[in-house]
């Protein structure tokens, strides 16, 4: 049998970052790794991400343990990749974040008076627009917002950071107000048929949903995989209560599907 050379006696990390190497390296290592780049790899580190924000939804401390470890894995092929090109390394990186860290937060280490959270979010803002401003070569607040975040999450950053300069709408009634109007447009177009048009009015629509989020601090994403988790269990409970008549959803109809979904509210609503 093979004898392993996989690294034995370090620190995690540090045999984290050896196994990592060994992976990459020219003649020895394995071929899938060695053929991979950042935009190979990137959907593979969001993908992570997201199976991170699972477990924590589904409050599984152990599996949230395991896709971590993934998520660190993605942090340090990205940096193994670079390393190999002379750009820079995983100690970079973790130096990098540490020097951000102390420099958005002075109240902990550069004696200024203590903040409250919300006090904290708007210093944080501020310290960031100075970053931007001090790297210069950007014409616009909205740079640096990514635009590979999922739409509604990135709809709510570019809004946040408008509102930074005033330009928001004063109360979130004004916004509900915004919302009716393009609900409105976005009827006018459906009923004339242009469905080109109502795609752009139903963007404009998620658009002012995502700034009634920011103007509540609520999440949009968050709101949406709650809602989402509560329409797919209310669908179970409709094809568990057709199941039990000799039926599936298919050999339903409107009226029937409909009844037992407001069951699955009222079941529910006593369950607390």
């Amino acid at each position: 049998m093979p004898t392993s050379n996989a690294p034995s006696d370090l620190p995690p990390i540090e045999r984290l970052r050896a196994i990592m190497t060994a992976l990459r390296t020219p003649g020895t290592g394995c071929a899938w790794d060695l053929e991979q780049t950042f935009a190979t790899v990137a959907p593979y580190t969001v993908e992570e991400a997201y199976e991170v924000a699972d477990a924590i939804e589904r409050g599984d401390l152990s599996d949230l343990k395991e896709e971590l470890g993934d998520l660190l894995f993605q942090v340090v092929f990205h940096s193994q990749m670079a390393q190999d090109q002379g750009a820079f390394d995983f100690d970079d990186v973790a130096a990098a974040i540490s020097d951000k860290m102390i420099r958005r937060h002075p109240h902990v280490f550069g004696g200024e008076n203590h903040r409250t959270s919300a006090e904290q979010t708007q210093a944080w803002e501020v310290i960031k627009a100075q970053e931007r401003a001090t790297k210069g070569g950007k014409a616009s607040l909205l740079d640096n917002v990514p635009v590979g975040l999922p739409a509604l999450t990135r709809a709510t950053k570019l809004s946040k950071r408008a509102a930074t300069v005033g330009f928001v709408w004063p109360t979130v009634q004004k916004v509900v107000e915004k919302l009716h109007e393009e609900v409105a447009e976005l009827e006018v177009e459906i009923a004339a048929g242009d469905l080109e048009k109502a795609r752009q009015e139903l963007g404009d629509v998620l658009f002012v949903v995502a700034n009634i989020a920011r103007t509540l601090d609520i999440e949009p994403e968050d709101a949406l995989r709650a809602t989402n988790a509560k329409f797919a269990r209310r669908f179970r409970f409709i094809e568990a209560a057709l199941a039990e008549r000799g039926k599936t959803p298919d050999q339903s109809d409107l009226e029937e599907m409909d009844a037992l979904w407001d069951a699955a509210k009222a079941a529910e609503k006593v369950a607390g």
